[in-house]
C-alpha cells in the first residue's frame, strides 16, 4: 500500500487517471441512488483522500491546479448559463426578489453567526454565503414546461443579482480581513471593482462579438477564445485583490450574449461539466476533514441547526415577501422558495475562499457542506413538488387564441419553419412561395434503416404534397481527388439511389443530395438550411454511450445547431405498419402543438389512430386534471384531424413508468427531447433517456432548435 500511495504522489498522471475513474463511474451510481452525482464526487474525495486510503492530497501541485481550474469554470459556467433574454423580460420584478433573496438571508445569518460568537466581518461573510443561490431546480421546472411562468422566470433572473452580490461581499470581506480596513482603503477596493466589473462586461462582450464575427464558423478558436477570456478575467480579479471566482462569474455574464445558445456554447459547458468541475468537487471532499466533520455535527449541531434552519426561513420569507408585491398564488410562492434553496456553485467557492483567507474556520466549512448536502436533495424533490401544480403559460397558438382565423392555416404554420428573409423576398416579387413547401431533409447512412426513414418521411412528405430530400454526407479529406474519399462519395451515392427508389414506390417527390463536409452534424445543418428544410428526419443509431459521453453524439449537435424541428426515430417497425401512436402531453406548448400536428400528418396519411396521454402530478386536483382535457380537446379541434385523436390523463408520479406501462398496446410513442444542464455544469439524466432503454415499441423524439 505504501509504495502506491508513493506512486500515487511522485507521478501527476496516476491521480488524474483515478480522478478520471471517479467521474465516469459514481456521479451516474447516486443518480440511481436518487442522489445529485456531485454527493458522488464529494464520496469519492473523502474516501480517497487523507480521511480514506491517502491516495489523493488536496496539497499537491496537480490537485491544486485541477481544483482552481474546476473553481473558476464552474463559476463561469453559472454566468453563461444565466438567460439574460428572459431576465431583461421582468428585470424590474427580478431585481425585487433578488433583493428580497439576497438582503433576508444575509440578515439572518449574518445575526445567527453574530449570536455564536464570530466577528461581525466573518458574520457578514456567512450571512453572504446564504444569500446566494445555485438553480438546480430549472431542469425540473424545464422538463414540466413551466420555465415561462413569470414566478419561475423571476427566481432565474434574481439569480444575477443575488450571484454578484454574494461575490462582492465576499471580495469586500477577504479585502478588509487581508489589511487595516479603513474608508479610504474600502472605497479604492470598490472604484477598481466597479471598473474592473464595467472592463469586464463591456469590453469582453465587444471583443468576443467583434471575434466571433471575424471568425465565422471557426468554434475552436472561438472556444480557445472563451477560455483565455474566463482565465483573464480570473487573473485580473487577482490583480485587484479579489477572489477569482468573481472574475469568472462576470466573464460568464460578458460573453453570455456572444456565445448564445450555439454549438460553442455546448462545447464549453461540456468540457467543464465533464472535467473541470467534477475535479472540484472532488478536491471540496478531500479537504473535508471527517473527525472534524463529526465534531462539528456533535460540539456545533446548534450551529448546524441553526444555519440550515435560517436558511430554510430566509429564503421562505423572500417567496412570501415576493407573493405579497406581486400578487402570485401559494403555489408559485413556494417554487421561487424552492428555486432559491439549494446551495451548491457559489456558496461553495466562496466558502473555500473564505477558509483559504482564514476568515472563516474549518468547522463554518463543515456546516456549509451540511448546508450544501441538505439543500441539493431537498431543493429539487420541493420544486418538483410546487412547480408541478403551476399554471402552464399557453402559447398564442393554442386553441383559445385561434378564434377568428383559419385554424389549418395557423397550425400548418405552427409546424412549419421558414426562413423569415426568403419568404419576405417570395412575396415581395410574387415567384415561389418558399414556405409552401414542406421539406424533409433525412440523413442516411445505414442501409438497413434507409428504406423505414424514407419511408416516414414519404407519408408525411405525401400528406403536404411537398418533397423528401435525402442527404448523405461524406467526410472531407484535404485532397479532394482522394481514392478513399471517391470510394466513400460511389457508396454515398448508391445508398441515394436507394432512397430514390423507396420515393418512387411511395409516389413523392425527392431530391437526393450528397454532401461533402469536414464534420457530418454541421453537413445536415448546413444542407437543412440552404434547402430551407421544414424538418430534418434522423435514425437513432445503436450509439456507444461511453464515446458520445466523451465526444458527443451527431444528433447532439444536430439538435443543437438545426434551425428547423428534428426528430430522431428508432423504428422497430415498418412505418405502413404503424396504426397507434402514443404522445405524451405535458402542458399545451408550442413544441407539444407541433409534435401533436407530426404525429397527425403520419396518421392521416397511414389511418392511425392517436391518443394524447397526459400524465399530471399525484397533488394535482381532479378539477385541474378536467380543465387540462378541455383545453387540450379544443385544440385538438382546432387541428381538424382525419383520423381519431383520443385524450387519456392519469395521475401518477413517475411520468416514464406511467408512460412505459401505457406503451405497451402502442405501435408508436412520440416524445419531446428534452436536454438540459444544471447551473452548476454537471449533466442530469434525462426522462427521454429512460424511456428510450424501456421502450419496445418504435420511437419519436422531436426536438425544437434551439436558435
Amino acid at each position: 500500500m505504501e509504495s502506491l500511495i508513493k506512486a500515487f504522489n511522485s507521478s501527476p498522471i496516476v491521480p488524474f487517471t483515478l480522478l478520471l475513474l471517479v467521474i465516469l463511474t459514481l456521479p451516474p451510481l447516486f443518480e440511481r441512488l436518487k442522489l445529485p452525482g456531485l454527493v458522488g464526487l464529494l464520496f469519492a474525495g473523502i474516501i480517497l483522500g487523507p480521511n480514506g486510503l491517502s491516495l489523493l492530497n488536496a496539497e499537491t501541485e496537480t490537485m491544486t491546479l485541477l481544483s482552481d481550474i474546476g473553481k473558476i469554470y464552474l463559476m463561469f459556467v453559472a454566468g453563461l448559463e444565466i438567460d439574460l433574454e428572459e431576465f431583461r423580460k421582468t428585470k424590474d420584478r427580478s431585481l425585487g426578489f433578488g433583493i428580497a433573496t439576497f438582503l433576508v438571508p444575509l440578515v439572518t445569518g449574518g445575526a445567527i453567526a453574530y449570536s455564536f460568537g464570530m466577528g461581525l466581518n466573518a458574520s457578514i461573510l456567512v450571512g453572504s454565503l446564504l444569500a446566494s443561490h445555485t438553480l438546480l431546480g430549472y431542469p425540473i421546472v424545464n422538463r414540466l414546461g413551466v420555465v415561462g411562468n413569470e414566478a419561475v422566470t423571476v427566481t432565474i433572473g434574481a439569480t444575477i443579482f443575488t450571484d454578484i452580490a454574494a461575490l462582492l461581499v465576499l471580495a469586500i470581506c477577504v479585502s478588509i480581513h487581508a489589511g487595516d480596513f479603513s474608508a479610504t482603503s474600502l472605497l479604492i477596493q470598490l472604484v477598481s471593482l466597479g471598473l474592473y466589473a464595467g472592463l469586464v462586461l463591456f469590453g469582453l462582450d465587444k471583443a468576443g462579438k467583434e471575434y466571433f464575427r471575424r471568425t465565422g464558423d471557426e468554434e475552436s478558436n472561438q472556444f480557445l477564445f472563451i477560455l483565455l477570456a474566463v482565465f483573464l478575467a480570473a487573473v485580473g480579479a487577482q490583480i485587484i485583490n479579489v477572489d477569482k471566482i468573481v472574475g469568472a462569474f462576470l466573464a460568464g455574464l460578458a460573453v453570455n450574449d456572444v456565445v448564445g445558445r450555439s454549438p460553442v456554447e455546448e462545447k464549453v459547458e461540456f468540457i467543464g461539466s465533464t472535467l473541470f468541475i467534477p475535479f472540484f468537487f472532488v478536491d471540496m471532499g478531500l479537504l473535508l476533514d471527517i473527525p472534524s466533520f463529526i465534531t462539528t455535527l456533535t460540539s456545533e449541531l446548534w450551529l448546524t441547526v441553526a444555519i440550515v434552519g435560517g436558511l430554510f426561513a430566509s429564503k421562505f420569507l423572500a417567496g412570501f415577501i415576493a407573493k405579497l408585491l406581486y400578487s402570485y398564488s401559494w403555489n408559485e410562492a413556494l417554487t421561487m422558495w424552492s428555486l432559491s434553496l439549494p446551495q451548491v456553485a457559489a456558496t461553495l467557492a466562496a466558502a473555500l475562499a473564505g477558509v483559504n483567507s482564514g476568515l472563516i474556520s474549518d468547522s463554518v466549512f463543515n456546516v456549509v457542506i451540511v448546508l450544501m448536502l441538505v439543500t441539493s436533495i431537498a431543493g429539487p424533490i420541493l420544486t418538483a413538488k410546487f412547480a408541478s401544480n403551476l399554471s402552464v403559460p399557453v402559447s398564442n397558438l393554442t386553441a383559445d387564441n385561434l378564434e377568428g382565423n383559419d385554424a389549418d392555416t395557423s397550425l400548418d404554420s405552427a409546424f412549419l419553419y421558414t426562413d423569415p428573409a426568403a419568404e419576405l423576398e417570395a412575396n415581395q416579387s410574387q415567384k415561389y412561395p418558399f414556405s409552401s413547401l414542406f421539406k424533409v431533409v433525412v440523413p442516411i447512412a445505414n442501409p438497413q434503416t434507409e428504406r423505414y426513414l424514407i419511408e416516414m418521411a414519404a407519408l408525411i412528405v405525401h400528406h403536404e404534397s411537398g418533397v423528401v430530400i435525402p442527404l448523405s454526407v461524406t467526410q472531407a479529406h484535404v485532397y479532394m481527388g482522394n481514392p478513399a474519399l471517391k470510394e466513400r462519395v460511389k457508396q454515398s451515392r448508391k445508398l441515394l439511389k436507394n432512397a430514390l427508389e423507396v420515393a418512387r414506390e411511395f409516389k413523392v417527390k425527392s431530391n437526393p443530395l450528397v454532401r461533402i463536409d469536414d464534420d457530418v452534424a454541421q453537413g445536415i445543418c448546413r444542407a437543412a438550411r440552404e434547402k430551407n428544410a421544414s424538418l430534418i428526419l434522423i435514425g437513432l443509431s445503436n450509439h456507444n454511450r461511453l464515446r458520445d459521453r466523451l465526444f458527443g453524439s451527431v444528433i447532439d449537435s444536430v439538435f443543437w445547431s438545426a434551425h428547423c424541428p428534428v426528430a430522431v426515430l428508432k423504428l422497430v417497425e415498418e412505418p405502413i405498419d404503424i396504426h397507434k401512436i402514443l404522445v405524451p402531453i405535458k402542458s399545451i406548448t408550442p413544441q407539444a402543438i407541433r409534435m401533436i400536428r407530426f404525429a397527425q400528418l403520419f396518421a392521416e396519411e397511414n389511418q392511425a389512430t392517436i391518443t394524447l396521454f397526459h400524465v399530471a402530478n399525484r397533488q394535482t386536483s381532479l378539477e385541474e386534471v378536467k380543465s387540462f382535457e378541455i383545453n387540450l380537446h379544443n385544440l385538438v379541434q382546432q387541428l381538424k384531424p382525419q383520423i381519431d385523436i383520443a385524450i387519456k390523463s392519469i395521475r401518477y408520479d413517475d411520468a416514464a413508468t406511467a408512460i412505459i406501462a401505457n406503451a405497451s398496446s402502442y405501435e408508436m410513442v412520440i416524445l419531446g427531447a428534452v436536454r438540459y444542464r444544471t447551473a452548476g455544469g454537471l449533466a442530469v439524466g434525462d426522462t427521454s433517456d429512460r424511456l428510450i432503454r424501456k421502450l419496445k415499441c418504435s420511437l419519436v423524439l422531436f426536438s425544437e432548435p434551439h436558435g
